[in-house]
C-alpha cells in the first residue's frame, strides 16, 4: 500500500475507478439539522449521508457546531461565526483537495498552512444600500506549501488544479441553486 500525505493512493485509484464505472457513486448529499438557541446562537447536528443512493444513518448527530456572532454584530461572541464558518468549509476542501491531487501527483507534503480572509459589507445585510450585496464581497485564501523535493512551478500547477477541483471554491463561486420552504 502506498501513502502519500496520509492518502492510501490505491483507495484514491479505486474510488475514482468506481465512480467512473457507476457515476451513481459520485453523487452525494450531505444534511444538517439546525435549532436556533435565541438571538444570534444556532445549534446543529451532522444528519444523514446519501450517497450514490444508499443512507449512511451512522452519522446522524454525530457532530455538533455551534455559531454565534461577535458581539460588534450582534452576537454574543460564544462560537464561530457564520462566516469563519465558510472560510473554515474552504479551508477544510483546499485541504482534502490539495492532500488528495498531491498524492496522486506523487508529491510528497511536508506541511501546509491556510491563511483565509473574508471581507463583508454590512449596508447590505442591513438594507442601508441596495447596490451592496449582503453576502461576503472578497474571499482570499493565502497558502503556505512545505514540498520541499517539488519545485514551484509544479507546486504552482497543484494549486491552480486545487483551485479548479475543489467542490466547496466551486460553490462560493459559481451560482448554486438554494431552495427554501417553510415547513
Amino acid at each position: 500500500m502506498t501513502v502519500i500525505n496520509d492518502i492510501d493512493v490505491q483507495a484514491l485509484k479505486d474510488t475514482t475507478a468506481a465512480v467512473e464505472a457507476d457515476p451513481r457513486l459520485g453523487r452525494a448529499t450531505f444534511s444538517v439539522d439546525g435549532t436556533w438557541q435565541g438571538g444570534c446562537r444556532l445549534t446543529a447536528r451532522t444528519g444523514a449521508l446519501a450517497q450514490g443512493g444508499e443512507q449512511d444513518e451512522t452519522r446522524i448527530a454525530k457532530y455538533t457546531m455551534s455559531s454565534d456572532e461577535p458581539t460588534v454584530l450582534l452576537g454574543t461572541d460564544t462560537a464561530v461565526s457564520p462566516a469563519e464558518y465558510v472560510l473554515h468549509a474552504l479551508a477544510g476542501c483546499y485541504t482534502v483537495t490539495l492532500s488528495a491531487l498531491a498524492a496522486a501527483q506523487g508529491i510528497a507534503l511536508k506541511g501546509f498552512r491556510l491563511e483565509l480572509e473574508a471581507d463583508i459589507d454590512l449596508r447590505g445585510f442591513l438594507d442601508i444600500d441596495a447596490t451592496v450585496r449582503p453576502g461576503l464581497q472578497q474571499i482570499r485564501v493565502r497558502l503556505h506549501v512545505d514540498a520541499p523535493d517539488t519545485p514551484r512551478e509544479q507546486i504552482e500547477e497543484l494549486v491552480a488544479l486545487v483551485e479548479n477541483r475543489s467542490p466547496i471554491r466551486d460553490t462560493l463561486v459559481s451560482p448554486v441553486d438554494v431552495v427554501t420552504t417553510l415547513a
